[in-house]
Parts: C-alpha cells; structure tokens; sequence
C-alpha cells in the first residue's frame, strides 16, 4: 500500500457507522487429535486458521461484503491448546480507515467437559481490506465504539496502524538505499 494510498485510508466516511456489537461474533470448535502437533497439543496453524475465519466473518459483516486479510499482527500463543478443549473464538472491529479495518481477536479455551470458566490462550490483530466484485478497494462504514473498552481497542488499533505504516516506510527506505549503493537483494 502506498503512502498516498494508506492517508487516503484513514478519511473520514460519508457511510453511516456501525455499531462495535453490529459485527461482533464467536466462533467455538472442539479441539480433536487431527488437530494436534507433534508435541500432542493444538498446532498453532490450526489456531491461526480459525483466528482467521472468526475476523473474515466480522470483517465481511462489518463492511457488508467480501473482504480479505491484508496482514496479521501481534499472533500471541499465551498457553498451549489441548485435545478436547472447547476453543472460543471472539473478533470485533476495533478500528475502520476508508477501505480497511482491524479485527481484534481473543482465543479462549475449556474443557468440553468442565464447568470451569475459559482461559485466554491467545490473541491477535487482522487487518482486512473490504474488495468489491473485481477484487478492487471499496470503503466501509465507520466503526462506532460502543463502550470505553471499544474506545481503547480504537485508540490502540490507531497506534497499531501508525506503527505498522512505519515500519513499511522505514523497510521501503532501507531498501531503496541498498538498491543506491548497488546491493541486490
């Protein structure tokens, strides 16, 4: 995405906004053995999976259309995921510039079996680019925080953002230098 791309990004929309609660869902899966790793518990890739199908979901209600992911940050496994665990997937939008949004997501688990309350296994952040028919940027709506939790995941994601497109601006420059002095890479 271009700098002149991600400014245009972040205007401010003549759509109505949506609510936080409008897209919000939970996705819940039993965790079998065809889910485990070599070490016998839940292979993060399939964690990631369903990370990725809760945020699709919410990213796709919220923009009122298809949407795909642009990136991931911030992945964290805080504990290990067992067979027979009761996976909960949560996302919302947290943050909405004129053709993406970020997806907050939290992992928790149970026993399928227990009365125990879960216990968050994980997190992450999404960014998702709303796309029309021929695959092209299209805007959506506004979010709307709802509640002083949903206003700090706002603030946090615009911090997230700000980072993010640092980043891209400093690896961009790093590389045009390298091309200057003759590296290849």
């Amino acid at each position: 995405m271009t700098d002149q791309a991600s400014a245009a990004d972040s205007d401010t929309s003549d759509i109505p906004g949506k609510a936080t609660s409008a897209s919000r869902t939970t996705l819940s899966h039993i965790m079998t053995h065809n889910d485990t790793n070599l070490l016998g518990t839940v292979h993060g890739g399939v964690i990631m999976k369903l990370v990725d199908d809760a945020a699709g979901a919410v990213a796709g209600r919220h923009s009122g259309g298809p949407a795909v992911t642009a990136s991931m940050d911030e992945m964290a496994f805080l504990e290990p995921v067992r067979v027979g665990d009761l996976v909960h997937v949560k996302a919302q939008v947290n943050w909405t510039g004129r053709t993406s949004m970020e997806v907050g997501v939290r992992v928790l688990a149970e026993r399928w079996n227990e009365s125990a309350p879960p216990t968050q296994v994980g997190s992450a952040y999404l960014v998702f680019a709303a796309v029309d028919a021929d695959g092209k940027p299209r805007r959506v709506p506004p979010v709307v925080p709802e509640t002083e939790r949903d206003k700090r995941r706002y603030q946090e994601a615009q911090i997230r953002r700000t980072h993010r497109l640092a980043r891209r601006r400093a690896i961009m420059d790093l590389r045009e230098k390298r091309a200057a002095e003759g590296y290849e890479d």
